[in-house]
């Protein structure tokens, strides 16, 4: 396993670790592959589908030959996150235009989202090198599951959240798992700046997704559907892009697997971004080689609220290599979206909705083909983000497309029997 920078390539062996490199780019994690075969492991990771109670009965850790290879076993700390649901949905095929449209539920990890795939990776990589003290900025759902994994492995997180434009059911979440939360002014990107500045001096072992291990067992989600499919991949994967650290993963997975001769070829990434807060989409469509930040991101998707993502040349690189594309939505669309996806009764929270209001409009705009299949990752729980919930269907000024609402009747048999 080696280092190697995305902006100068330079490359560290193992086991030098930093999150960037002296010229200030982010690592990407390399390892040799050389001596695997791609069809033994998928034996492998067949037979550990039936594990129960070892590292190994996770969707994560099932797949440490590609992951993390050279970790002690003793520093694995899991809670079996991963084997999430890969569900078809007639209501969202109908909605998005497509021939066959399947989401991949990530919102079913322990702490309610995909963030889950990669901090179980982050916190043991810590844990390996004697940290017990972590950190992260967040707009909720990293706050969340960082604070669940330290308290797993007794150690203690330390967790930076905006003081606006955040879920509150995210921030109760990290609270109660045991974290240090300090809340400040101003956005995601000021407390990515303090902590880099600050970290090391601090003792804080960070788990943003600057952290290349974080991106690593992201990869995992790409393996699950690959594997739930017997290998057989669909023509595109649709994926919002917030701090764009999970395109940043599906892009690494889908080149191990295609390496390894694992799949014959590489679906297309589609990336969504919010209106308010989508400067990579921006960049892509302007054609421009360097991302503006946005200094001021505002969207009820609350996880996308990011105006300068860390990880956007690891993301552009996935889409030159996927032929990927981009498109953005408005939050009306993301929250219409939303409704059918919880009305399918599979539910996600609004950033993840992005996923299939994007997919619609690429269909609509014939980007993307009627007939061609799609998998739409939803990456966080229909609970993280209750008020959106209380807003839409609720809400005297909510306009939802698809809102239901709660009808007072008195309880009689005529009356009920009107309502049916």
């Amino acid at each position: 396993m080696k280092l190697v920078c995305v902006d100068c390539h330079k490359e560290y062996p193992a086991p030098f670790f930093d999150y960037q490199c002296e010229c200030g780019g982010l690592f990407d994690i390399v390892h040799d592959t050389k001596h695997l075969d791609g069809e033994q492991l998928k034996r492998v990771f067949h037979e550990r589908l039936s594990e129960r109670m070892t590292p190994y009965a996770s969707g994560v850790w099932r797949y440490k030959e590609l992951i993390f290879p050279e970790l002690a076993e003793e520093f694995i700390t899991t809670k079996y996150e991963g084997n999430t649901g890969l569900y078809a949905s007639e209501l969202i095929q109908k909605y998005t235009g497509n021939r066959r449209v399947l989401l991949k539920a990530q919102s079913e990890n322990p702490s309610g989202s995909f963030k889950d795939n990669g901090m179980t990776v982050a916190v043991s990589h810590g844990r390996s090198l004697g940290y017990q003290h972590f950190t992260c900025t967040s707009t909720g759902n990293t706050s969340s599951s960082l604070a669940m994994y330290a308290s797993i492995a007794n150690g203690e997180s330390y967790v930076f959240v905006p003081n606006k434009n955040i879920s509150i059911n995210k921030v109760l979440q990290t609270l109660s798992y045991g974290a240090n939360v300090i809340s400040f002014d101003g956005t995601y990107d000021v407390g990515i700046r303090f902590y880099e500045q600050h970290s090391k001096e601090l003792g804080l072992y960070i788990c943003n997704s600057i952290n290349p291990f974080r991106i690593e067992g992201q990869k995992s989600i790409v393996f699950e559907i690959a594997q739930y499919l017997n290998w057989n991949l669909p023509d595109w994967v649709v994926i919002p892009g917030g701090a764009l650290s999970n395109v940043t993963a599906l892009g690494k997975g889908l080149q191990d697997l295609k390496a390894l001769g694992m799949i014959d070829k590489l679906p297309r990434v589609a990336l969504v971004q919010a209106e308010g807060a989508n400067p990579f989409h921006q960049m892509v469509s302007a054609g421009r080689s360097e991302l503006i930040p946005e200094p001021n991101p505002y969207t009820r998707a609350s996880a996308l609220n990011i105006g300068n993502p860390p990880s956007w040349k690891k993301a552009l690189r996935t889409l030159e290599e996927t032929n990927g594309v981009t498109c953005s939505v408005t939050d009306q669309e993301i929250l219409d979206a939303k409704a059918l996806v919880d009305k399918s009764g599979i539910g996600c929270e609004p950033a993840s909705a992005a996923t299939v209001a994007g997919l619609r409009k690429l269909v609509s705009l014939q980007i993307i083909d009627k007939d061609e299949t799609a998998v739409c990752i939803l990456t966080g729980n229909m609970l993280k983000d209750t008020d959106a919930l209380k807003e839409y269907h609720l809400g005297e000024t909510s306009r939802g497309a698809f809102r239901n609402t709660i009808q007072t009747a008195e309880l009689s048999l005529q009356n009920i029997a009107s309502l049916l």
